[in-house]
């Protein structure tokens, strides 16, 4: 019975990080654009790929009184991604956010 009870245990150990919802926020100008990918560059030089899921359609300027289509981005724009991993450890965006200016 212990055992079973450590298995048990030591399952939920290990899925439990792969199941809890990482929320991060990405800040940078996109460098690639398409249909279900976006690449965005910090201004470190990092670049994080996102996945854009089917009928996407959370993009909003930074006042959050205008919304936006996916034909608006382009490269150079500069954005805020808010994204998670809970989707089977991929990056995929939940909101993006247009800026007028990168934040220092």
């Amino acid at each position: 019975m212990r055992k079973i009870i450590s298995a048990v245990a030591l399952a939920l150990a290990v899925v439990s990080p792969a199941i809890a919802k990482d929320d991060s926020t990405f800040y940078g100008r996109i460098v690639h654009v398409s249909s279900n990918n976006l690449k965005v560059q910090s201004k470190s030089g990092q670049i994080l790929s996102f996945l854009i899921l089917p009928k996407f359609k959370d993009i909003w300027s930074d006042d959050g009184k205008t919304t936006y289509q996916m034909s608006f981005l382009h490269n150079g724009t500069p954005v805020e991604v808010l994204y998670d991993q809970s989707l089977m450890g991929a990056r995929h965006a939940d909101k993006i956010i247009v800026l007028r200016h990168l934040p220092m």
